[in-house]
């Protein structure tokens, strides 16, 4: 039975202004090229011998695909894994920085500390405790892998081609004390990087990604709460999201 104020909180969040921010699941579902795809096959699916429904699957999936979380361990170690990481950090003021003017025809474009600064003197610099959301406007190419990623074969790391954030971007970033940074590609690093510096930067400060954000075209630049709450993997590196927006 409900609690008055677990109603009040309900009643509270008008689901009207939510906005989701995960892509599905399936076999279109973009992973890595050396990653394991998510797989779902049913293991019950139908009438029953007793005569009622039901209905029961199995998913295998690697953590690092879709829409998902990037802990701070993932390429820092030491710092904390998925299940570790606060709600406090997960629920968190969202700011969007819209470099897809940009990036349009610049696959390998790499957003700047330059960009962020002409952000800040249009709307104030990037609140200490936000998740900063980078649009590059890549997310119109998902599912299309070929686009998307620039390549669609199996393990082709060479062939990758999509925006990302510069060291420098990164470093402000960590100076600014985010608490997260999500981006609507496939990685925090542009595709043809080799070291992945802003993964190294950012979760070095134990700031998590998030990547394969979607429809971050209807987030407004300031003012939205983000809740980007991963499968809680013990000892993960990172996992599925279901992340959403709440307009103001």
């Amino acid at each position: 039975m409900f609690s008055v104020l677990a109603l009040a909180v309900l009643f509270a969040i008008d689901s009207g202004k939510a906005i989701d921010l995960t892509y599905d699941y399936d076999q279109k579902t973009i992973y890595w090229p050396t990653a394991q795809p998510f797989h779902f096959e049913h293991e019950s699916w139908g009438v029953s011998p007793g005569g009622w429904w039901y209905s029961a699957g199995r998913y295998s999936a690697s953590e690092h695909g879709g829409t998902h979380i990037d802990s701070p361990i993932h390429f820092a170690k030491g710092q904390v894994t998925t299940e570790a990481i606060p709600l406090s950090r997960l629920i968190a003021p969202a700011v969007v920085i819209d470099v897809a003017g940009q990036c349009a025809g610049h696959p390998d474009y790499l957003v700047t500390a330059a960009d962020l600064q002409a952000w800040e003197k249009v709307h104030g610099p990037i609140p200490r405790g936000a998740i900063a959301l980078i649009r590059t406007g890549w997310g119109k190419y998902w599912p299309d892998k070929k686009r998307y990623l620039g390549t669609d074969k199996q393990g082709d790391v060479a062939g990758l081609h999509f925006p990302g954030i510069a060291k420098s971007a990164a470093e402000l970033l960590v100076k600014r004390a985010v608490v997260g940074l999500g981006i609507d590609t496939a990685s925090m690093d542009f595709g043809q990087s080799k070291d992945f510096t802003t993964h190294q930067v950012l979760n070095g400060a134990g700031i998590y990604g998030l990547e394969n954000v979607a429809n971050l075209e209807r987030v407004p630049v300031t003012g939205a709460t983000l809740i980007a709450l991963p499968m809680k993997i013990k000892g993960g590196s990172g996992g599925p999201v279901r992340m959403i927006a709440l307009l103001p």
